[in-house]
């Protein structure tokens, strides 16, 4: 047994999962102090929701504390952090004299989350699991396991939140069976086909991953969608002084009507300026809402991520008609129209939203407890070297997206020269770097907070968006390959090879051709995802 423990931080809601070894099962863990319940298929979900305020005499109040206090809306309220930090948002908040990142915030509220669990559980030094997206960099899994850290949890395994959602359907699916994860949670949808198979007696059950795909797609784009369209529909401009003193109230009621139409064929969103009295409203059917939907591509860009899963699994030889059922899991499926995506492609008999809300966090849990989960990398990763040709940099292909891990033979082979007389030491930059998709760019504009806490919506430069698909990981710890003796110029220094080791790291054996001596060997490199 690994651990027990398993947190599957969400960008509206965090669940807390636990592996019970008396029922041999996972269950979610009440939380009292911070949660509240949710009546979801399958059972009462406790649900932190993940929200974090600073009170000006240096408190912090967490979850639905800062609900019940009436101040989710304030400016010194964090919410949606976990969107800004998978986008390294370098977007802060001026709160008494410092100002606060949402890493920062993230990492507070995950602490007192975790310390809570900490004592509930009695926990010393076990392992917990910790749930990331498909599409998640690896600097976000960095600033998860320091966060855990800063806790006292020092020792953590990562699962993709697809894969998770398998094994936390896995009791009422049949083994050998190939199952489609479709999870649209609040900051990313996630897709997944995996194949489980049988656990030994009493303990949890081993997932292999066939295929997968993700998007920076989720249930806050189309809350911002709603904020744009309910903006417009008033006349108003986003810069208004009307609603930018009300735009955190608006997104939450933004958010409000997204739920409601998702169960009644029509709704209304009112309100008004403390200030002034004015008020701001619009009535929406569903078809109005599906309407806004369809303008944005929404169905299309879910049916596209899809379709990249599916892909990916044919080619280790499941096709569609091999997968057994199609699982709908995170609160953005149960909107009607993402359902009818995944029923236009499985039909109605295999789709199901047994446990939409807390699949996740449970199958964390079993994966926490020992369950296996056998993976492939998601992104690609590059060497970066000057091209002087072109006065510029270029990037030479290391690792391609989909690779099965460990590898056993050298997955590249690179032999780098030195770039002037007398060089001794060279420095490898590796990047990670992400899919570009036709007609998948990140956001042209997105919605973000300026320090006052007034929310405005900002274009993405096309450089900010660059950057967040090309990230050099190993810029902090850099890895130098030193000479016995100063080079020259164009000369052939060191011969490198590179392999993946078990717990996803990128390792190298370099090689001196001067003096054929192998000065590393199998050195872990970066950690990749």
């Amino acid at each position: 047994m690994n651990g027990r423990l398993a947190i599957d931080f969400g960008t509206s809601t965090t669940l807390l999962a636990t592996w019970d070894d008396a029922l041999r099962q996972a269950r979610i863990l009440p939380a009292p102090e911070y949660g509240r319940f949710y009546t979801a298929p399958g059972g009462d979900v406790s649900a932190i929701p993940s929200l974090i305020h600073y009170a000006s005499d240096r408190r912090q109040w967490v979850g639905e504390q800062v609900a019940q206090l009436g101040l989710a809306e304030s400016a010194r309220t964090f919410r949606w952090m976990k969107r800004y930090i998978a986008n390294r948002s370098p977007v802060t908040r001026r709160i008494d004299d410092g100002d606060i990142s949402h890493a920062r915030a993230g990492a507070d509220f995950l602490g007192s989350v975790l310390v809570y669990a900490a004592g509930e559980l009695g926990l010393r030094d076990e392992e917990i699991a910790l749930t990331v997206p498909v599409e998640a960099f690896e600097h976000y899994e960095n600033w998860l396991l320091r966060s855990a850290e800063a806790a006292g949890f020092s020792r953590c395994r990562l699962i993709d939140e697809a894969s998770a959602a398998a094994l936390g359907y896995g009791a009422g699916v049949s083994a050998g069976q190939a199952l489609l994860v479709f999870d649209f949670g609040g900051g990313t949808l996630d897709v997944s086909v995996a194949l489980l198979d049988e656990a030994a007696e009493g303990g949890p059950r081993r997932c292999r991953v066939l295929g997968k795909a993700g998007a920076d797609l989720g249930g806050a784009s189309v809350d911002q969608w709603l904020y744009e369209d309910v903006v417009r529909r008033n006349g108003r401009d986003p810069s208004d002084p009307l609603i930018r003193r009300n735009g955190r109230r608006l997104l939450a009621q933004c958010e409000a009507l997204k739920i409601a139409l998702s169960t009644q064929s029509s709704a209304r969103l009112t309100l008004a300026d403390d200030e002034t009295g004015l008020a701001l409203a619009a009535d929406y059917t569903r078809v109005d809402f599906e309407a806004l939907l369809e303008q944005r591509g929404f169905r299309s860009r879910l049916d596209r991520v899809m379709r990249r899963a599916l892909n990916s699994a044919r080619e280790r030889g499941y096709d569609e008609d091999r997968i057994g059922a199609a699982l709908m899991v995170g609160g953005g499926s149960l909107m009607p129209v993402a359902q009818s995506v995944v029923r236009q492609i499985f039909g109605q008999e295999r789709v199901r939203l047994d446990r939409p809300l807390d699949a996740v966090a449970r199958g964390a849990a079993a994966f926490a407890a020992g369950a296996e989960v056998s993976d492939h990398i998601q992104h690609s990763y590059a060497l970066r070297h000057v091209n002087r040709e072109k006065g510029d940099y270029a990037f030479r292909p290391l690792v391609a997206r989909g690779t099965s891990y460990p590898t056993s033979e050298a997955i590249a082979r690179v032999s780098i020269k030195a770039s002037y007389d007398g060089q001794t030491r060279l420095g490898l930059a590796i990047f990670e770097m992400a899919e570009q998709r036709p007609g998948e760019r990140a956001a042209t504009f997105e919605l973000i907070f300026d320090p006052t806490g007034a929310p405005r919506i900002a274009e993405v430069a096309p450089a900010e968006d660059t950057e967040r698909n090309a990230f050099w990981m190993n810029e902090n710890t850099p890895t130098f390959l030193a000479l016995d003796a100063p080079a020259k110029q164009g000369e052939r220094c060191f011969d490198l090879s590179f392999r993946i080791d078990a717990n996803k790291r990128l390792t190298l054996t370099a090689v001196d051709v001067g003096t054929g001596r192998t000065t590393l060997r199998d050195f872990p490199v970066v950690r990749l995802t």
